[in-house]
C-alpha cells in the first residue's frame, strides 16, 4: 500500500553520479538540498553512496545497481510506495538511461538536455556554454532548476567541499595517525578506468615510497579490495592497511599529514575531508576536475606528468611547513 511521509514533503529524487569522486564533487548540491524544509530528500545512487553519505540526515535511497532494466522497476516500485505524495527529479548525469528511468517511473524531472534526453525532462536545461569546474557545473544545474521550482538555493561559495565524518576514528585510522616523531603519507598509487586511452596512474609511486621512507616518513596506502594487487605492484615498499569504509578512510585522509594520489576519487575524498593533499596530473585536467580545496597542491598538467623530484621536494616542504 502506498504510504505517506509524515511531514508531507513533496519527496526530491537526486539522481547522483556512479563514480565516488563525482558524487563527492555534488557534495554541495545535497548540503543545498538539505536546507530546503519543502522537500523530502531521496538519494538515488550506487550502493556504496550510502556509506559515504552515512552521517547526513537522509532517510530514503534508491539503491541503483547501473542496470538500467532493474533501476528502473527499483525506482518505480519506491514512486508507488509513496504515490501519495508530490515528487520531483533532479538528475546530475547527463546519460540517456538516468533520464529515461525517471521518466518510466511517472517522476517529473530536470536535467541537461543532452544525449536526446529532452523527451524525458519536464524542466530541461543547456549545458553552460562557459568553462566550468565540474563541481560548479553541477551546482549550477541544481541552483537554476531549484529557481525554476521556486525554492531557491543560496550562489555556490567558497573553494571547498565538506563531507561529514564520524566522530571517532577506527583503531586503524588511529594506529595510521601523524605523530610529531614520524609523520605519516597516505599515498594512493591507483585509478580505476583509462582517460582516451591513457592510464591515469603516476609512474613513480615506489621511487616517491623509498625517497619518504629515507627522510623518516612513514608511507601508507589503503586501497579498496580491487584494487590491492595494483596498489603492490605500483609500491611494493609502502606500508598497507586494510581496506576500510568510505568514511573512516575519508576520516584517515584528514589524520595523515598529506595524501599524494592520482586525479582519481581518493582526490576528491581527500578533498571533501579538507585534508592537505597533492593530486598528479598527466593525462586529465586540474581546471575541469581537480580536487574542489584550498587545500590541495596540483602537480603536472594534461599531457605532462610532474617528476619524482618535484613531487618529492613539494611533499618534504609541505611536511616541513607543518612542523
Amino acid at each position: 500500500m502506498p504510504t505517506a511521509l509524515p511531514s508531507g514533503r513533496t519527496l526530491l529524487y537526486l539522481r547522483l553520479p556512479n563514480w565516488l569522486g563525482d558524487v563527492c564533487m555534488c557534495l554541495p548540491i545535497i548540503e543545498a538540498l538539505l536546507t530546503k524544509e519543502q522537500y523530502e530528500l531521496v538519494i538515488c545512487a550506487r550502493p556504496w553512496a550510502k556509506q559515504l553519505l552515512a552521517h547526513y540526515p537522509i532517510n530514503y535511497w534508491v539503491k541503483l545497481s547501473g542496470k538500467m532494466t532493474q533501476d528502473a522497476k527499483l525506482l518505480k516500485q519506491h514512486r508507488q510506495r509513496y504515490a501519495q505524495q508530490t515528487a520531483k527529479g533532479l538528475i546530475i548525469p547527463d546519460s540517456f538511461s538516468s533520464a529515461a528511468i525517471f521518466w518510466w517511473a511517472s517522476i517529473p524531472s530536470a536535467g541537461v538536455k543532452d544525449e536526446g534526453r529532452s523527451f524525458f525532462l519536464r524542466w530541461p536545461f543547456d549545458k553552460p556554454s562557459h568553462s566550468l569546474h565540474t563541481v560548479q557545473y553541477w551546482y549550477e544545474l541544481a541552483y537554476l532548476c531549484m529557481q525554476r521550482w521556486h525554492t531557491p538555493i543560496e550562489p555556490l561559495t567558497g573553494h571547498q567541499l565538506r563531507l561529514r565524518l564520524p566522530d571517532a576514528p577506527s583503531p586503524a585510522v588511529r594506529a595510521a595517525q601523524s605523530t610529531p616523531d614520524q609523520p605519516t603519507v597516505l599515498i594512493a598509487p591507483t585509478a580505476t578506468g583509462k582517460h582516451k586511452g591513457q592510464i591515469k596512474v603516476w609512474p613513480h609511486f615506489e621511487a616517491l615510497t623509498l625517497a619518504l621512507q629515507k627522510q623518516g616518513v612513514r608511507v601508507i596506502m589503503c586501497p579498496p579490495a580491487n584494487e590491492i594487487e595494483q596498489a603492490r605492484a605500483n609500491a611494493p615498499s609502502a606500508e598497507r592497511i586494510p581496506p576500510l569504509p568510505i568514511d573512516q578512510f575519508a576520516l584517515l585522509c584528514r589524520s595523515v599529514a598529506i595524501v599524494i594520489c592520482n586525479d582519481s576519487g581518493v582526490s576528491h575524498v581527500a578533498a571533501a575531508a579538507q585534508a592537505t593533499q597533492i593530486t598528479l596530473f598527466g593525462v586529465t585536467s586540474a581546471k575541469r576536475t581537480g580536487p574542489w580545496s584550498e587545500h590541495a597542491h596540483c602537480l603536472g598538467s594534461e599531457g605532462q606528468w610532474p617528476s619524482l623530484q618535484a613531487v618529492t621536494e613539494q611533499c618534504l616542504n609541505l611536511l616541513q611547513a607543518a612542523r
